[in-house]
């Protein structure tokens, strides 16, 4: 049915942050768009100022940001194009952030701490956000932290479709880093042709971040392709112990895959000297030359957000990208 006459027809505006503007091209590419054109630069002091060159009054603005180091400094960013595009009077804007910046803080361990993921969707919301686009969330909990759509991308048909072309799948074993996430495990074992599960058993104390206090593999992995699952690798120390404990359990291969690839500090020596065959990323988050190591992959998420961005722009469904059966 064609728009009653004189209805203005609907524009798909994209806007980059400048964190990972190489993403965004992407995603520009496959949207067949052009990343509107801005101003964005730094005061002395650090306080950010961002200009749109074009008019974005009426359009659908869709603002792209990773929150990669500095994460600070790029949430702000992205607050302030928000508010920009809000003060601009575009018609509805949507904050696509592939990966969702302080997800780990989504509940609270002891008193008196914050429940950070909540202040990021309050914050957006503030600024004017109506929607937000992410990808592999750490809780998907999360998505009920903003007042508004949330549509919440998975990665894994990115993923899996990559390890089912280049690894037998015959003896494969699926391994999720701790019982938390034995569902995802399940997820991927189903997709990958009903391949048996394990996962690493660990303790962990909240008072040391980004610290295992123990592994052991429950499950069989003797003899077996073990692919480690994992939504995010910060410092790498985990997953680096993880695939140490499934070859010292007899795996015949180790294959790290996880959504976001953060690598602080010494992640890449760990990933690169952890002994798994292949470590495969998507690239939500930039990941420079100095980072890279032998047997890294980096895949683009760029198609996946242009046909989530398009669904959206076209009031159409993005449920079979929540589900991950795209």
């Amino acid at each position: 049915m064609s728009p009653k006459e004189g209805t203005p027809k609907k524009n798909l505006m994209l806007f980059s942050g400048r964190a990972h503007p190489e993403l965004a091209e992407e995603v520009a590419k496959h949207l067949n768009v052009s990343l509107t054109s801005q101003a964005a630069y730094d005061f002395a002091n650090g306080e950010i100022f961002v200009r749109f060159n074009e008019s974005v009054r009426g359009n659908d603005a869709f603002v792209i940001q990773s929150h990669t180091e500095p994460l600070n400094k790029w949430v702000m960013e992205q607050l302030i194009m928000v508010d920009a595009l809000k003060r601009g009077s575009a018609k509805r804007i949507t904050v696509v952030m592939p990966f969702y910046p302080y997800a780990r803080q989504d509940k609270k361990h002891k008193g008196r701490e914050p429940i950070s993921a909540r202040l990021m969707a309050d914050l957006f919301k503030t600024a004017g956000a109506d929607r937000i686009m992410t990808v592999d969330m750490h809780t998907a909990q999360i998505s009920g932290f903003f007042d508004g759509p949330v549509d919440h991308l998975f990665a894994q048909n990115v993923l899996a479709d990559y390890i089912r072309e280049n690894y037998p799948t015959d003896n494969l074993t699926v391994v999720s880093p701790d019982s938390g996430r034995v569902r995802l495990a399940e997820k991927w074992a189903q997709v990958l042709g009903d391949r048996p599960i394990a996962f690493i058993h660990k303790t962990r104390d909240p008072s040391k971040p980004n610290e295992a206090v123990a592994n052991r593999v429950v499950g069989h992995v003797d003899g077996q392709v073990c692919v480690l699952l994992d939504d995010m690798v910060d410092t790498g120390g985990t997953i680096a112990k993880a695939a140490r404990a499934l070859q010292e359990q007899g795996a015949k291969q180790v294959i790290i895959a996880a959504t976001h690839g953060v690598l602080s500090g010494p992640a890449a020596e760990r990933l690169a000297n952890c002994g798994a065959a292949e470590v495969i990323f998507t690239n939500t988050l930039p990941i420079s030359d100095e980072k890279r190591f032998p047997g890294l992959t980096v895949l683009s998420i760029a198609p996946l957000l242009a046909n989530a961005i398009q669904q959206v722009f076209e009031d159409g469904s993005v449920t079979s990208l929540f589900d991950g059966n795209a």
